[in-house]
């Protein structure tokens, strides 16, 4: 299993959500995850998959090959075999989609630079906008509401509808190529057309705090994070603790997150999993920084990659988990290329932590659960850890 697999969101949200991967709040990035690479705790609400067949990666590929040859669509005929399975994180892509989300997990996007959310209204907000991207060129600020794009009204719609549609996912839309948004904010309503780019994600983002701790908040595990949070371990000021913020990360690159783990354990087993009955094991590297006092934050949104290091860092007793049960998404996907480029994305093993806990539908439950107060709640575990 490699460094590039992924742990994929539901089929059913494949289109727009699945592909725009990790970045849950970003108008480029939706809600999907990355995959490889599981807890005997009360398992969380949720169906139980151990008994769900898998998609075979070569009935799919057959299924493609057969309508292909008979002039049908290969990629809908996929889509059919692989849902059979009923395997909720079983998904096909198109081969742009694909592409897409490999790009997404090597730290870049094509996009205009917006992070958005929908109101309860059903409006659409501009939460923040990248420095240096086409959205700041344009004067465009956080609290404007995105009206419409090329023309289509966006109010009401999910944030993944319009992300598709900021991407132009519908034409497989490259850099340079145009795209019209209306906006509005307060009394002026204007339109402007902006050119989309090629954009680096931002997953990671450290500061210290007003007691001296450092706060590193990762929102998804693309190329280079797991690099960039070590450096950040080495710069944070001594005699301070860490709170790693996972809170709402759905995933990405495992190797990323096992090299995230390198930065806080002296080597040792990260987790384990299995790929189609073949036990593997995933191990961090020597040197990290087993001192410092470290809380990691954890919530529903957190999921696969975030979970895995999650789990390492608990039951290897390393950290001091805070927060709400996580997602409990722990099963591991294989990609599969189709006859027509398309690519399937087939369950083929779990992966459980270093304790042999499984995470698939249970989740991790933290152990100090806190809500809106959280940050606070873990600041108070480092000052009584001696942060």
């Amino acid at each position: 299993m490699s460094g590039r697999d992924l742990f994929c969101q539901p089929r059913r949200m494949r289109r727009g959500a699945a592909l725009t991967l990790v970045f849950t709040s970003v108008l480029v990035a939706g809600a999907a995850t990355g995959s490889l690479p599981g807890t005997e705790r009360e398992p969380a609400p949720g169906p139980s998959r151990a008994s769900v067949p898998a998609a075979r990666p070569d009935e799919v590929r057959d299924a493609a090959a057969r309508a292909l040859a008979d002039g049908t669509s290969p990629l809908e005929a996929a889509e059919r075999a692989v849902s059979r399975s009923g395997d909720r994180w079983d998904a096909v892509y198109s081969q742009g989609e694909y592409e897409e989300f490999e790009d997404a997990l090597d730290g870049a996007y094509t996009g205009v630079g917006l992070r958005a959310r929908r109101e309860r209204d059903g409006r659409i907000e501009v939460t923040r906008v990248a420095p240096g991207s086409p959205a700041a060129g344009a004067g465009i600020r956080a609290g404007d509401r995105l009206r419409s794009v090329d023309g289509h009204p966006v109010d009401g719609r999910p944030v993944t509808e319009v992300v598709s549609l900021l991407r132009g996912d519908a034409t497989d839309a490259p850099a340079g190529t145009p795209v019209r948004l209306g906006l509005e904010r307060g009394t002026r309503v204007w339109s402007v057309t902006l050119r989309r780019a090629r954009l680096s994600t931002d997953t990671v983002t450290v500061r210290t705090l007003p007691d001296g701790n450092t706060l590193i908040k990762i929102g998804a595990f693309t190329k280079g994070t797991g690099d960039t949070v070590r450096a950040a371990v080495r710069r944070a000021p001594r005699g301070g603790g860490i709170i790693l913020d996972l809170r709402g990360n759905s995933g990405g690159l495992v190797t990323e997150a096992v090299t995230t783990a390198s930065a806080f354990l002296d080597g040792g087993l990260v987790a384990t999993y299995d790929v189609e009955g073949e036990q593997q094991a995933l191990h961090a590297e020597s040197g990290g920084d087993t001192e410092r006092p470290l809380v990691a934050l954890v919530d529903g949104g957190t999921m696969s990659a975030a979970e895995l290091l999650t789990g390492a860092l608990q039951d290897r007793g390393r950290a001091v988990v805070v927060g709400s049960r996580t997602f409990g998404k722990g099963s591991v996907q294989m990609p599969s290329r189709l006859p027509d480029g398309s690519v399937a994305e087939l369950t083929v093993g779990h992966y459980r932590t270093p304790s042999g806990r499984g995470v698939d539908g249970r989740g991790i439950t933290p152990d100090l659960e806190a809500d809106e107060d959280a940050l606070r709640r873990a600041g108070t575990v480092l000052t009584g850890l001696g942060g």
